[in-house]
């Protein structure tokens, strides 16, 4: 997933939009490595050494990876388990909806 994330976040970072990543790999230290090699630019915290179980994990209810969360701008989970050209999609619609609602309060 990680050439479409960063082609998402290229494309996107005029807008306001983040991605924001969970990883699990147990070693923090391989994980860094990995990051650099795979021009992991957008914030991305670590789960811990317990891996696919650890705080982050346990506390979104995540059983399986990757799971995806896109949230609208006032913070609210709007699609889950969307990939592809389904999260362009869903990510175009909410900056979409967020603009709308700008212009209206304007």
């Amino acid at each position: 997933m990680y050439p479409h994330e960063r082609s998402l976040v290229a494309e996107l970072a005029d807008k306001p939009f983040a991605l924001i990543g969970v990883n699990s790999d147990k070693d923090k230290e391989k994980l860094k490595q990995r990051m650099q090699e795979e021009q992991i630019t957008w914030r991305s915290f670590w789960n811990g050494p317990n891996g696919t179980t650890g705080p982050l994990s346990s506390a979104w209810g995540v059983r399986g990876w990757p799971t995806i969360y896109v949230l609208d701008h006032t913070g609210v989970i709007r699609f889950h388990g969307v990939r592809g050209e389904a999260m362009n999609e869903a990510v175009a619609t909410l900056l979409k909806e967020m603009e709308t609602a700008k212009d209206g309060q304007e």
